[in-house]
């Protein structure tokens, strides 16, 4: 059964706003946050999209009026490295360290995209900085595929890294358009679905090495 709508955002409300959130309470009260953060896990792991649903009634009764794809987006770089524990390698060789930085820095340079977007200039240059770092993380991945043991797991790799190629080049495109139509939404969907390709691939290789 899967909850939610069919886009990256659905899988990215819980480590990117709840987890945060739930962060906070801890200092407050660590049983309940620990308690909370737990459950919740637990319920989007058994339904995926569960959060998404939560956070969307939230917002329905609230009657806010927020665009989730921007929101999740911008809050993707204010997420800690707890907050997103399963897309991170414990591995400690120099390959799997680097495909960590490899991937926090893309999806860092992706959350300012909200920000930029409507500078021109900047924009620009912060695409320069996508393509460089979409490159770094394909490098740190090739790197990392050589750890991997059986041919099973490094095909599942590899299908993951085309997967990942596919999305960047649909992110491209959407750049193309936005810059003929104006179009910043479909921008932000497009770089979420990179992120979600990017987690994707960390935890392929997470669950082949570790």
């Amino acid at each position: 059964m899967t909850m939610g709508d069919d886009t990256p955002v659905t899988s990215l409300i819980l480590p990117v706003l709840i987890r945060p959130i739930l962060s906070q309470l801890e200092r407050r009260d660590v049983v309940a946050s620990q308690t909370l953060r737990a459950a919740l896990t637990k319920a989007e792991q058994t339904h995926p999209g569960l959060t998404y649903d939560l956070v969307m009634g939230i917002i329905r009764k609230g009657e806010i009026n927020v665009n989730m794809n921007e929101s999740i987006l911008r809050l993707q770089g204010a997420a800690s490295d707890s907050d997103l524990i399963e897309y991170r390698l414990n591995r400690t060789e120099d390959a799997f360290q680097e495909l960590n930085k490899k991937s926090a820095s893309l999806k860092r340079i992706l959350s300012r995209i909200p920000d930029e977007i409507t500078d021109r200039k900047t924009f620009l240059e912060t695409i320069k900085e996508i393509a460089s770092a979409i490159k770094k993380l394909l490098d740190a991945v090739n790197e990392v595929v050589g750890f991997i043991p059986g041919t099973s797991g490094k095909q599942a790799v590899e299908q993951r890294k085309k997967e990942f190629v596919k999305y960047s080049k649909k992110f491209s495109t959407t750049l193309k358009e936005y810059f003929k139509e104006g179009q910043a939404n479909a921008v932000f969907i497009s770089a979420l679905y990179l992120i979600h390709q990017t987690n994707q691939i960390m935890i392929t290789v997470k669950n082949k090495c570790e």
